[in-house]
């Protein structure tokens, strides 16, 4: 587990107001995050040998992401000062008896001359039209310049903030340009980049979606129900916070440091079906859980939903980085709506697990055939020759039925939630390598999403005959996606579906769309074959 850093209640009042002003002076991007160039040139005030400051990095950026926030900063400081103190340092110094409330800031060669003349210049009045330029070189480490050039991808400190980059530069305009975000996905942010790794839960009602969470955490969640019948008859997402409390969907969707603005494009039916819950939990630091209203079968399917259930399934689909589908031995038949929620995940197979839930409730004879019949099942609705990975388990607070599941069944069942939690442990490691397969996921989807575009802005006449053409393209989509994929040798599987893509290009004229830009593609062919692994390569902590 990570280590926690010293909160900023351990800081006293007027240490925080001195420390405001060396983050805000230290940080040359003004965005809140101090990034390992501005870090090596800050901390190197302090006169500290090079591998002290390298420790000072490590165990203030426990949660390893390559940059400081104003808390991390703080705790950054408090070890410097101990450091000069002459104490050693180590993961757990933080734990100790310290008073850190009193611990004096650190002594910084040369700061309080650099923030005198930071103070003394932006105090002065413009001359002709211009600030008189700072004439010391170590203030200008700190100057920040919108017209400063691209940092190079060396310099990042991680890599989702080079990907980050990559973004911006390279990806963005492509997607921009050809509607990629009203085609296939919303437009990333930095949330998108930053959000903690998802786990979803899907199944139909009272296959024990919350009742996992609340095994897995230990406790409830605020706004939890559990019961026999659909008791969640909404998503909730489980995440850490700093008090106990639930926020309504529409606050969630508008808010910039949480990744879910793009929910907004299903409206105010769904927003008002989608919830926030917060809490603080170590397990919740790490990971953040989504819970999902149970799938519908028999008559209650006829009850059709006030939004789009199965976009928004695979809008999440595409964020998480494990999607759980629970089954309950009695309730193994797959309905139509759980079909289509099924055929939504296209695309995310890899992070599909399945877990036979509540299996104490059979014996291991019954337990074999309802095994088979599942399996039989989820052949015919994933339609893949592979097998997918099956947990068995019952996934509650309450200790196995021995008497049902006898005591091979028990030793199973222990394996195998073992095998599931030593899965889910493995999501944070993991949450990296997985974040770069959806990035490269996305370029391919939408340079493709460009090719197809521009092969049907080209297919329309300049003149005459517009309307007609229009619909004869969409009404052949699948022939114009065959020659697309032919004449620039693409992959079939990586197309969009051909019915949603209909839909959303009925309401545009394709006259008005951009014809192919080589250079945008090339850049994201750059992107791919080069700036990545370049990143990958160069990805260090910045005292390495």
């Amino acid at each position: 587990m990570e280590i926690d850093s010293a909160p900023i209640s351990r800081c006293s009042k007027e240490h925080q107001k001195i420390y405001q002003d060396w983050f805000s002076f230290a940080d040359s991007d003004g965005d809140g995050r101090l990034t390992g160039g501005d870090a090596i040139k800050f901390f190197a005030m302090s006169n500290l040998p090079r591998q002290d400051l390298k420790l000072v990095w490590a165990i203030a950026d426990s949660k390893r992401q390559g940059f400081l926030g104003f808390k991390e900063f703080i705790t950054a400081m408090q070890l410097v000062s101990l450091a000069q103190a002459g104490h050693a340092l180590n993961s757990d110094i933080l734990t100790s008896e310290v008073d850190f409330e009193n611990l004096q800031p650190p002594a910084m060669e040369g700061l309080d001359a650099l923030l005198a003349k930071k103070k003394r210049v932006s105090s002065e009045p413009e001359q002709n039209g211009s600030v008189q330029p700072q004439s010391s070189p170590a203030a200008s480490w700190f100057s920040s310049s919108k017209s400063a050039k691209k940092v190079s991808l060396s310099s990042v400190t991680s890599i989702i903030d080079g990907l980050k980059k990559l973004y911006v530069q390279k990806l963005k305009p492509l997607e921009v340009t050809y509607r990629f975000n009203d085609f296939v996905s919303p437009l990333l942010t930095n949330s998108d980049f930053d959000a903690k790794p998802m786990v979803m839960l899907l199944g139909q009602y009272s296959t024990g979606k919350t009742t996992f969470i609340k095994h897995l955490l230990r406790t409830s969640y605020p706004g939890a129900h559990i019961g026999p019948e659909p008791t969640t008859d909404r998503f909730v997402v489980v995440m850490n916070g700093p008090d106990e409390r639930s926020i309504p969907g529409n606050t969630v969707a508008v808010q910039a440091d949480m990744p879910f603005s793009g929910l907004t494009t299903f409206g105010t039916a769904f927003l008002s079906k989608f919830e926030c819950s917060q809490m603080p939990h170590p397990l919740l630091e790490h990971i953040t859980f989504v819970d999902t209203p149970g799938v519908l079968s028999g008559e209650k399917q006829r009850t059709q939903r006030s939004y789009d259930f199965t976009g928004v399934t695979s809008w999440f689909a595409a964020k998480c980085d494990l999607i759980l589908l629970l089954f309950d031995p009695h309730k193994l038949d797959i309905s139509d709506e759980f079909k289509r929620v099924i055929g939504s995940l296209r695309g995310h197979d890899d992070k599909i697990r399945v877990v036979l839930n509540k299996a104490d409730q059979v014996d291991t004879q019954q337990l074999m055939r309802v095994y088979g019949a599942l399996m039989w099942s989820l052949g015919k609705v994933l339609n893949t020759p592979e097998v997918m990975r099956v947990y068995i388990g019952s996934f509650n607070d309450k200790p196995i039925n021995e008497a049902a599941s006898g005591p091979i069944g028990k030793e199973l069942f222990e394996k195998e939630q073992d095998d599931l939690l030593a899965d889910l442990k493995d999501i944070p490691k993991k949450a990296c390598d997985r974040r770069i397969n959806e990035f490269v996921k996305r370029a391919r989807a939408a340079k493709i999403h460009a090719y197809i575009i521009s092969h049907l802005k080209k297919e329309m006449p300049a003149m005459m005959g517009k309307a007609k053409t229009q619909q004869r393209l969409i009404d052949n989509l699948p022939d114009e996606f065959a020659k697309v994929q032919r004449e620039h040798h693409l992959p079939a599987g990586d197309f969009p579906n051909v019915e949603h893509f209909r839909e959303v290009l009925g309401g545009y004229s394709i006259d008005k769309f951009e014809k192919l830009k080589p250079k945008m593609i090339q850049s994201v062919d750059d992107m791919l074959g080069y700036d990545i692994p370049e990143l990958l390569k160069n990805f260090r902590n910045p005292y390495d």
